[in-house]
């Protein structure tokens, strides 16, 4: 295993000693888990309109990527139509491109770029068809948190306490806004507002054209997980071993549910339900309205992938080295698909194929239906970002600090 995390998200930014004395003081299970859960990032806008709160800021074609789960939050692109089961093990490596730091943030990609954080402390933007590099900004910390894309502008959290917006096209600072505590959570944009988790325990509200502050919630603990907005509602998981509802618009909580353990996955919202999975080693599917339980599937370890929802089954990764299809009304297991290593990657799900990456290094393509190996592909170093597929390309992230695009020959 290569390039475990730098669990640094409550240190104030400063030299190298300081950062060690505060990881030191972690548990195992916090340092083993936490790194990654800033990937993971939400999308507002499976209903087209939220209790009146539009998505329309985000390109919802099929040659964009622009959030974690894409706007309708399910990790789902249904305008793929170039890659299928039928073609897929057909897909070659198209371009690399190495960073200094390694790459646990998830890429957006936009109008022909793709943009990710990395521990190198900085924020890139590459050109989507060769791997280019347009711009660089550096944060001076780890960035581990995924961007946003929305009008022209790209959010994104870093570990010197800060969210961001930069001009997407020439990276441009346009704000800054500094919070209690290192930034894992990954915003979405949605409505005018960007919401973003810190590890200050608090769930923000800002602007997205100034970067001021609207709201904030505090939770009983660090957030990790990124929010999904819907129904008029912002939902995250917080180290505090609970899922928050909280009123988009105000702040104001609706309902929390308690899970057994940690949660660092970010919750999928579909068809009127909140999908997430916990350190309690189950997944959960809650009454995005009232927060109720309607049902939980059992794995034999943690969960910190996210859900992806397409086509009506949740697919979901586990520290038990697995991928899991469920059946999204009943939880009932459809299929179980075993890797080399934990599975911390959140599935994408499109054209009938899931694709995953593991810590065993490589990154799959499993049938939706059957969950058999359609082609996978060997990286080398483990893999947390969760991959992307836009327009016949499929990018991910690699810990080892690589990008990778590929395509059909």
């Amino acid at each position: 295993m290569t390039n475990r995390p730098r669990v640094s998200w409550y240190c104030e930014p400063r030299a190298k000693t300081m950062q060690q004395s505060c990881r030191n003081t972690l548990s195992e299970k916090l340092r083993r888990a936490g790194w990654w859960c800033a990937a993971l990032l939400l999308l507002a806008g499976s209903l087209g309109q939220i209790a009146g709160l539009s998505v329309s800021a985000l390109d919802t074609s099929d040659t964009t990527w622009p959030e974690f789960h894409r706007p309708n939050m399910e990790r789902w692109n249904p305008y793929e139509h170039i890659l299928s089961a039928e073609n897929v093990g057909g897909l070659v490596k198209k371009w690399h491109y190495a960073t200094p730091g390694g790459n646990f943030s998830s890429p957006a990609v936009v109008n022909g770029m793709l943009y990710f954080g990395s521990e190198d402390y900085s924020v890139y933007a590459l050109d989507a068809a060769t791997g280019t590099a347009v711009w660089k900004y550096p944060t001076g910390f780890y960035v581990h948190s995924s961007p946003a894309v929305a009008k022209d502008a790209v959010y994104i959290g870093s570990e010197n306490w800060k969210v961001y917006g930069f001009n997407a096209h020439t990276g441009a600072k346009l704000w800054s806004y500094r919070t209690g505590g290192g930034i894992w959570s990954s915003p979405v944009a949605a409505n005018g507002m960007v919401y973003v988790g810190s590890s200050d325990k608090n769930l923000y509200a800002l602007d997205a054209r100034t970067g001021s502050k609207l709201w904030s919630y505090p939770t009983g603990g660090f957030i990790f997980s990124s929010p999904a907005v819907a129904n008029g509602a912002v939902y995250v998981g917080s180290y505090d071993h609970k899922v928050y509802a909280v009123n988009a618009r105000t702040g104001t909580l609706i309902w929390k549910f308690a899970t057994g353990d940690h949660v660092f996955s970010s919750p999928t919202v579909a068809n009127g339900v909140v999908y997430v999975g916990s350190w309690d080693k189950n997944v959960y599917a809650l009454h995005a309205r009232t927060g109720s339980k309607i049902w939980a599937f059992r794995t034999a370890n943690a969960i910190e992938s996210s859900p992806a929802v397409a086509e009506g089954e949740v697919y979901v990764g586990s520290t038990d080295n697995s991928v899991y299809a469920l059946d999204a009304r009943t939880g009932m297991k459809r299929w179980k698909y075993t890797t080399g290593y934990d599975v911390v990657s959140s599935p994408a799900v499109a054209n009938g194929v899931v694709y995953v990456g593991s810590w065993d290094g490589k990154l799959y393509a499993l049938q939706a239906r059957t969950g058999s190996d359609l082609w996978s592909y060997k990286i080398g170093s483990t893999i947390s970002s969760s991959p992307v597929v836009v327009n016949g390309m499929v990018y991910v992230c690699s810990d080892g600090g690589d990008v990778y695009a590929f395509g059909l020959k």
